[in-house]
């Protein structure tokens, strides 16, 4: 049984982070895993993409086509809307593998056209989610807008006042295409299978709940000591540890909201005892006046690096607006870091407040910073959580429970 994941890059993003342990776990298993991308920047043989130097220009040009639409809104965030209106190769290449089930993953940024999809009605299509992209007419994070209940229109992620506008008209080809799909759709977080559960594009598709996995082994506890030497971070000070891509710049991280926590923090007696450190960007956006030291990682590209700098933490904080099942978290807490974050998503899918973490009330940066104090405040409870945390992904969330789950399901749909 040969199974092709479609994601728009192997590396680049929480999405194919998750994409491409799926597909490594999956190989270790002896399932013959492949994956087509967009964007390869990794080395594995495994991993396909156009190799002709028109086809990878085309590939650095299609997000920007893709973007065009939506940019004629005066109010849209063009990375929080794709229409996935650009014609490509790809299904001739992915049907070319000859495989036996095609799941797709992350497939924006101009990569997969919506109409490409009939071109699969003869193979089973799993479809996870990692964002609700594929349930809305074209937003990849709703917040609280909950048209795609219904049929979206008037969306506010374009500002837009008319009913028959972009979304709608994303929305109806969604409506068209989908509905003769050979399609089941999984979802890493509960919450978000909840969401695709009420939209009215999948109220009638299969929803099933597999959490991403990532390697226990890698991900593991180090010496907090050594680690901290390792990046030239005090061993005295308590470290509170934020990170994600574009840490800093995307508001959906929440950055604003752990600066106000630092600030509540800082008028505290703990003002001197902790350091914050920022993964995933090389300064912030703006100067800040936070009245803590604050220093700055930037990205790091490997596992290896990860493991490292979470080791190094007390507790890692995800102050996120909306996620599904965020891989810092569950990164972090595999190497035994507690975490504080807000109580939405998929969040309490992994943190059990004040079991392995603290969930904060949603947005209030004051339960943000009690979260964080609590945290660290005492030796004997931060031993406690840690050992938790690790327990926590150990038993649910590592890369082989991960691919026997998913193994399960091929084999179903495969059989059917």
């Amino acid at each position: 049984m040969r199974i092709i994941h479609v994601n728009t890059s192997d590396q680049y993003g929480g999405a194919a982070r998750s994409a491409y342990r799926l597909h490594a776990s999956l190989k270790k298993a002896g399932v013959d895993s492949r994956m087509y991308v967009q964007d390869k920047e990794g080395g594995d043989g495994d991993v396909y993409s156009t190799n002709s130097k028109i086809g990878k220009l085309w590939a650095k040009i299609r997000p920007y086509i893709d973007r065009l639409p939506a940019s004629l809104f005066r109010y849209t965030v063009a990375q929080n809307f794709s229409p996935a209106i650009v014609p490509g190769r790809a299904a001739s290449q992915i049907n070319s593998a000859l495989p036996d089930i095609v799941h797709l993953h992350w497939i924006a940024m101009g990569f997969i056209r919506i109409e490409t999809l009939k071109q699969f009605r003869q193979k089973p299509l799993v479809w996870t989610l990692h964002d609700s992209w594929a349930f809305t007419g074209g937003c990849h994070l709703p917040f609280t807008c909950t048209t795609y209940t219904a049929r979206c229109g008037k969306c506010p992620a374009l500002g837009s006042g008319s009913e028959y506008d972009l979304s709608r008209w994303v929305w109806n080809r969604k409506a068209r295409i989908f509905d003769n799909l050979d399609l089941t759709v999984v979802t890493p977080s509960r919450w978000l299978g909840e969401c695709a559960k009420r939209s009215s594009l999948f109220k009638k598709t299969r929803v099933e709940v597999i959490p991403n996995g990532l390697d226990i082994n890698t991900y593991k506890p180090l010496d907090q000591s050594f680690c901290r030497d390792v990046l030239s971070l005090p061993k005295d000070k308590k470290v509170i540890m934020f990170g994600a891509m574009s840490s800093t710049s995307d508001k959906n991280k929440g950055f604003h909201y752990l600066v106000e926590a630092l600030r509540r923090i800082a008028a505290t007696s703990y003002k001197d005892e902790v350091v914050a450190v920022v993964l995933g960007a090389d300064a912030a956006s703006e100067d800040l006046d936070i009245g803590i030291d604050i220093r700055f990682l930037g990205r790091l590209h490997d596992d290896t690096s990860l493991a490292v700098a979470y080791s190094a933490a007390d507790v890692f904080v995800a102050p996120s607006i909306q996620e599904n099942l965020s891989n810092t978290v569950m990164e972090s807490m595999a190497c035994a870091i507690p975490c504080v974050a807000f109580d939405i998503g998929g969040m309490p899918d992994m943190i059990e407040h004040k079991r392995t973490g603290y969930l904060a009330v949603p947005y209030e940066a004051s339960d943000l910073a009690d979260g964080i104090s609590w945290v660290i405040s005492d030796q004997e409870r931060g031993r406690e959580l840690s050992s938790a945390s690790r327990k926590k992904i150990e038993e649910g969330f590592s890369d082989v429970h991960c691919a026997e789950q998913y193994a399960l399901l091929y084999r179903e749909l495969h059989s059917c």
